[in-house]
């Protein structure tokens, strides 16, 4: 590896750790969700995962959950703007269209969007207890779009009969950040409801603007529990976000503004059969997102964007416990897409307008079985049948096995995944109905080690993964006769592109990671080598992918005293990029935060951050601003 810009970087992620399954908590007593879609102890699950609890999540101080998750191993992040602007997660190097978003069990996605992918611009940490992280293929029980990995995000659930929490946060650009939350638990009926609101001046969205470009958001939860017999209970949760964001045109400020509103619905009736070892879950989901730009300065139509992605899922979970050694989860579901778009051609014209659909239905079973103590082997497979292209089966196998007192932790897994094409790939006018779905294969094998008395914690994965017949654009060319591609279906039109299945890439990487706390004394960190190719025949094949930094690095240092003073310094460093195949290169940065919370009361806490200590100057993609120097305080109260 060539060296680092910043030389003491290595020392520093090498000795220390930011959050690992192994180290954020005991693995032992450990519960890992998004796993097997049910309760499973972390030192019996073949692939990487963090889990972040409510604790970290407090400690960080995050505003978006993207704040949070690109401290963790594996994660680098894209933002065309500050807060609000669209947002590009990726892990290990997958496109930002490969992964999935999971909000208390429903699976969130946007139909209308380019690769039908979740919106992470718009999640803020509202009212979160837990984030999971699940790297690799995951497609086995999360199907289409798992080839990166999973976000499993949980929100809170009461334990006592009335309880709330309340944090209120103002700082830099005028920015207000306001959450709360409430609900209790009785014999029969859990509950919980939780707003928010956030409002900033923000920073121009592209870096040559000289106005800013604001954004404010307000978003509503809920969750509702009830236990009908001692075997039978009802889930209902919901969802709803609605925000509006400035932004700016290529050329520089502009007047334009978004309107985004989403809401997701969820109903599920649970039975627990043959005491408990016989489980069940039918539920149904639906999920809207209405998009609408709109440029002031146009003089006939203002509007100059419609869009509406709608999901409707259809799901069956089935569990089987044939023993304490053996399990199995099954399941069957159907998923629905619809999606419409329309924009005009000028302010004149009226809007082209495409409507389109797709199902897929979908079987999958997974196994987990315990041979001998401390050692435990899984393995499942998944048919999926999509309305427009056909069927894709996958599968994956893995192992854990805990040597000797649970010190130590050794995982092993192949797995595989897809993704099918969107809606928008498929049928918009630089669509093609001939797309096929994006495959990945891909295998991982990492140990975790705990010394004095878990006191110091180490971990290291070594991960690959193959990916082919991946959807990009190509451009038509200028010159010459144009190729049949190059007009839109079914018509004689000219379009300068469209989506086609050209690409193929490689991924691999090393992930490292590791912890010590002394007392109140902590360190804490992480590092990653994500070596992502194109592997594509013409000029790009071998350049690192576009906006996946080759390096990253997280680090941590402070103390937490015993009654809940604190005080830190976080570093966070990002490699070089490409911004695009070809494309200007992005440089590497390195940015400081500063960290402390005061207790006031046993319920009641008082906190603060400075974001990008020394002014960074730094991109994330080309020609878009990030956020300077930010510094905010706030108030964290419970009852």
């Amino acid at each position: 590896m060539p060296e680092f810009k910043y030389a003491f970087l290595p020392a520093l992620v090498i000795g220390c750790s930011l959050y690992t399954v192994a180290e954020a908590n005991d693995a032992a007593g450990e519960i890992v969700v998004s796993a097997l879609r049910t309760p499973v102890d972390s030192d019996r699950v073949s692939s990487s995962v963090t889990i972040l609890d409510l604790e970290e999540i407090e400690t960080e101080q995050p505003v978006a959950v993207t704040d949070i998750l690109v401290r963790t191993p594996g994660i680098s992040m894209s933002r065309n703007g500050g807060y609000g602007a669209a947002t590009s997660l990726r892990i290990r190097g997958a496109d930002a269209g490969q992964s999935v978003l999971v909000i208390d069990g429903m699976r969130l996605s946007d139909a209308s969007t380019t690769d039908g992918g979740a919106d992470f611009g718009n999640l803020f940490a509202d009212d979160i207890e837990r984030i999971e992280i699940l790297r690799g293929p995951q497609s086995i029980l999360w199907g289409s779009h798992a080839i990166g990995g999973v976000v499993n995000v949980v929100t809170a659930s009461p334990s006592d009969p009335l309880e709330g929490r309340l944090t209120l946060e103002g700082g830099s650009r005028n920015t207000l950040n306001a959450r709360a939350g409430v609900g209790g638990s009785g014999k029969a009926i859990d509950w919980r409801i939780a707003g928010s609101t956030f409002t900033t001046d923000g920073i121009s969205a592209r870096s040559n603007g000289t106005e800013r470009d604001g954004y404010r958001r307000q978003s509503a939860s809920g969750t509702l529990t009830a236990r009908i017999a001692s075997v039978l209970s009802l889930n209902l949760r919901g969802y709803y976000a609605d925000g509006r964001n400035d932004f700016d045109g290529f050329a520089g400020d502009s007047r334009a503004y978004g309107l985004t509103q989403a809401w997701t619905a969820y109903a599920g009736v649970n039975a627990a059969l043959l005491d408990g070892r016989f489980t069940n879950r039918l539920a149904v989901m639906e999920s809207r997102t209405d998009r609408d730009n709109f440029d002031p300065d146009r003089s006939v139509r203002s509007q100059t964007f419609d869009a509406q992605g709608r999901g409707r899922r259809y799901e069956y979970q089935g569990g089987f416990a044939l023993s304490d050694a053996v399990q199995f989860a099954f399941g069957g579901e159907r998923e629905e897409q619809r999606m419409r778009t329309a924009s005009p051609g000028n302010n004149t014209l009226p809007f082209t307008t495409t409507r389109a659909e797709a199902d897929i239905d979908s079987v999958y079973v997974h196994a987990r079985v315990s041979p001998t103590a401390g050692m435990t082997l899984e393995g499942g497979v998944r048919h999926d049948d999509h309305s427009r292209f056909g069927g894709n089966t996958v599968f994956s196998a893995g192992g854990s096995f805990v040597p000797w007192d649970g010190g130590t932790i050794l995982r092993a897994r192949y797995s595989e995944g897809f993704k099918a094409p969107s809606l928008y790939q498929l049928f918009t006018q630089y669509g093609s109905a001939d797309l096929q779905p994006e495959h990945a294969k891909g295998w991982e094998a990492g140990v975790e080690q705990y010394l004095l008395d878990r006191r110091v914690s180490l971990s290291a994965t070594y991960f690959e993964r193959d990916s082919d017949n991946l959807i990009d654009f190509a451009y038509c060319p200028t010159t010459g006769t144009l190729p049949g591609e190059c007009y839109i279906p079914g018509t004689g039109v000219e379009r300068f592109g469209y989506y086609a299945n050209i690409d193929e890439s490689r991924a691999r990487g090393v992930e490292l990671a590791g912890s010590a706390q002394f007392g109140g004394w902590f360190a804490r960190g992480n590092f990653s080598w994500i070596d992502a190719e194109d592997r594509s025949a013409g000029t790009t094949y071998g350049q690192q992918l576009p906006r996946v930094p080759r390096y990253l690095a997280n680090g941590s240092f402070g103390y937490e005293a015993e009654d809940g003073y604190s005080a830190s310094i976080a570093l966070r460093y990002s490699g070089e990029s490409r911004d695009r195949a070809g494309g200007v290169m992005l440089d590497d940065y390195l940015l400081t935060d500063l960290r402390a919370e005061v207790p006031v009361g046993a319920e009641l806490s008082l906190y603060g951050r400075v974001e990008n200590l020394f002014d960074s100057d730094y991109a994330t993609a080309n020609g878009y601003g990030t956020l300077g120097r930010s510094a905010y305080v706030g108030a964290r109260a419970r009852f």
